[in-house]
C-alpha cells in the first residue's frame, strides 16, 4: 500500500471507530452502478464539515487494492448489495487531497508538479518492470500501468476546489490546474471512476469547458445523492433517542437544508457535537470566524443588505443561481452573492419557488455576528441591544421595550414600513436575544387564529416565562393585548406549564413611536 497510491482502509476505519458514525456507505451503490460508464465522473460540492472527506475515504477504503475490507463494511448497508464483492478492493486507486499538496507549495504550478512526482513514486515503485513511455509524465505512465495489468485505476480527489478558494484572482493558475485535471482524466480508458470533492462545483470559464464531463452534485441539485449531503431527519431522531436529546430543538438549530426527496438535511459536524456534548451550541460556526460570511454580506450590491435583513426575520428571497460563475471572486449581481452562499451553507434553497433562507438557528447566528459588528446603522446597534430588549420584557418594562423596537426600525428600499408584516421584521430583530433561550415561532395557530409570534423556552431553560407576540399597526397595544386574550392564543401552548407574559406592540403612524404594553398570564 501507499499513501497516494491504494492508501487502504485505516482513515475510513479511525472514522467508524468514532463515538457516533453514521452509516453513509448506502452511496456507494450509486458509484458501482456508473463505474466504467460514462457517468463515471461525479463532483459533490457541500458546505465545510458536511463529510466530504468522510465519504471520499470512504470510497479509497473500499474500492483500494492491496487491503482487505470486508469485515470492516460487513455491518453497513452496502454488504446487502449484491455487488457488494465484486466490485470490493479490486482496483488501483489514487487518492489525492489537493489542500494537502498546496499547503506546501509557493503557487499552483509547484503543486501540479508536486502532485506528478508524488504519484509517479508510487506508481513506479509498485510496477518497477514495465518499460515505460516517458517516466516523468503521469498520463503516459498511467496509461501503460493500465495496457500491461488491465487493472484500471479510481481517483478521488478531496478539496479538488482549494484552488479556487486560495488563489481567487488568479485566472490563469486556476486554467492551468484545470487542464491538468481534463489531461489526467477525461477520455482515458484506465479510468473506470473519478470522485471529485469540495465547496464549489466545476469552475465555469465561458467556451473553456475543461471539466464538461462531470455530473455535478450540488446544494442546488444533489440529485440521488441527496441524502448522502448530511443527516437525515430519520438519522437524527435515532440519535436523538440514543443520546437522550430534545428532537424539536435539535431541528431548530440544525435542520433546514431541504431537497426534493429530502425535505430535512441537518448539519452533520452540529449534530455529532450536539449528542456528544449533550447539549445545543454553535459547532458548525466554531470551524471558521463570522469574518467569512461578513466580506460577502457587506458586498456593495443594491438590494443585497435588504434581503439579508428579510432573511434575518424569516422571509425567502427569490434568487436566480444560473449566472454564478462557481468561483469566490466573480460576482456580477446580488444574485451570484446569495448563489455563493447556498454553496458555502449559509443559506439554504428552495427550488420549487426558486428562493433561498436562513436555514437554522446556529445559520442565523453567524448573521447576527456579521451583521452587529458591520455598519448597517440602526440595525446594527438593536441587534448588539436585544438582550436588553429581552431583559426588559422579562422584567415588564414597556418603555425600555418600545425604545429597543425604535432601535431596530429600519426602512429600506422594498421593506416599506407601512404593516404588520414590517413591524414583525423588527421584532424579530429586537428580540435576537431570545434565540438563545427560546424556540421561536411565528404565525403559531391557537385558539382562535394565529399568533404573530410566540417563543416557548428550550429545554434547560424552564424557569423562564413563554412569551406571546401581538402586533398592531396604527392602533394600540393595549388591542393587541385584547386580542391576544379574545382569541385565545395561549390555548396553542397545550403542553406548557407556567408563566406567559403577554406582550402588545404597537406604531403609532403619526408619532413614529413603538409603544407597547406587558401582562403575565399564568397557565
Amino acid at each position: 500500500m501507499g499513501y497516494y497510491l491504494n492508501p487502504g482502509n485505516d482513515i475510513f476505519r479511525r472514522m467508524v471507530n468514532s463515538q457516533i458514525y453514521v452509516d453513509k456507505t448506502g452511496m456507494l451503490e450509486y458509484t458501482n452502478k456508473v463505474l466504467n460508464t460514462m457517468e463515471e465522473y461525479i463532483c459533490v460540492s457541500r458546505p465545510r464539515r458536511f463529510g466530504k472527506s468522510m465519504a471520499a475515504a470512504m470510497l479509497a477504503a473500499y474500492y483500494s487494492r492491496e487491503c482487505d475490507s470486508r469485515e470492516l463494511f460487513s455491518p453497513f448497508q452496502i454488504s446487502q448489495s449484491e455487488d457488494f464483492a465484486l466490485y470490493l478492493n479490486q482496483y488501483d486507486t489514487v487518492f489525492l487531497n489537493m489542500q494537502e499538496f498546496l499547503s506546501q507549495c509557493a503557487g499552483v504550478e509547484q503543486m501540479l508538479d508536486l502532485v506528478r512526482k508524488s504519484l509517479l513514486s508510487e506508481l513506479l515503485e509498485k510496477y518497477p518492470d514495465f518499460q515505460y513511455f516517458d517516466r516523468l509524465n503521469l498520463t503516459r505512465t498511467m496509461q501503460d500501468v493500465y495496457a500491461r495489468t488491465r487493472s484500471p485505476f479510481v481517483v478521488i480527489i478531496d478539496e479538488w476546489d482549494c484552488v479556487f478558494r486560495e488563489y481567487k484572482e488568479e485566472r490563469e493558475a486556476q486554467k492551468r490546474y484545470l487542464d491538468f485535471l481534463r489531461d489526467l482524466l477525461k477520455d482515458k480508458v484506465y479510468i473506470h471512476l473519478v470522485y471529485m470533492t469540495g465547496i464549489l462545483p466545476v469552475k465555469k470559464y465561458g467556451t473553456h469547458s475543461a471539466l464538461n464531463m462531470f455530473d455535478e452534485f450540488t446544494m442546488l441539485e444533489p440529485g440521488p445523492l441527496a441524502s448522502y449531503v448530511g443527516f437525515t431527519e430519520k438519522e437524527v431522531q435515532a440519535l436523538c433517542a440514543e443520546y437522550g436529546m430534545d428532537m424539536e430543538e435539535v431541528k431548530s438549530w440544525y435542520d433546514g437544508y431541504s431537497f426534493e426527496t429530502e425535505p430535512s438535511v441537518y448539519s452533520p459536524r452540529s449534530v455529532v457535537s450536539c449528542m456528544r456534548f449533550g447539549r445545543i451550541g454553535d459547532y458548525w460556526n466554531q470551524t471558521e470566524t463570522f469574518e467569512a460570511l461578513q466580506v460577502y454580506i457587506d458586498m456593495n450590491f443594491d438590494g443585497l443588505k435588504d434581503d439579508v435583513l428579510c432573511m434575518m426575520a424569516g422571509e425567502k428571497i427569490p434568487v436566480n443561481t444560473g449566472s454564478f460563475a462557481n468561483d469566490m471572486a466573480t460576482f456580477r449581481t446580488e444574485d451570484d452573492v446569495l448563489t455563493l452562499l447556498v454553496h458555502l451553507g449559509y443559506l439554504g434553497y428552495d427550488r420549487a419557488d426558486k428562493s433561498v433562507f436562513i436555514p437554522n438557528s446556529e445559520i442565523h447566528a453567524e448573521y447576527v455576528n456579521a451583521v452587529s459588528v458591520s455598519n448597517w446603522g440602526e440595525v446594527s446597534r438593536a441587534l448588539i441591544n436585544s438582550a436588553e430588549t429581552l431583559n426588559a420584557i422579562w422584567q415588564g418594562c414597556p418603555r425600555r421595550v418600545a425604545e429597543g423596537m425604535r432601535e431596530a426600525h429600519f426602512e429600506t428600499s422594498h421593506i416599506q414600513y407601512n404593516d404588520e408584516n414590517a413591524l414583525s421584521y423588527t421584532i424579530s430583530l429586537a428580540l435576537y436575544a431570545a434565540r438563545n433561550y427560546y424556540t421561536v415561532h411565528r404565525e403559531l395557530a391557537g385558539g382562535k387564529g394565529f399568533a404573530d409570534l410566540v417563543f416557548l423556552p428550550r429545554r434547560g431553560f424552564p424557569q423562564k416565562p413563554a412569551l406571546v407576540v401581538e402586533l398592531k399597526w396604527d392602533e394600540s397595544a393595549y388591542g393587541a393585548l385584547a386580542q391576544i386574550k379574545k382569541k385565545e392564543y395561549c390555548r396553542s401552548l397545550e403542553e406548557y406549564r407556567g408563566a406567559i407574559l403577554l406582550v402588545g406592540v404597537n406604531y403609532n403612524k403619526k408619532t413614529k413611536e413603538h409603544e407597547c404594553m406587558i401582562e403575565t398570564f399564568v397557565k
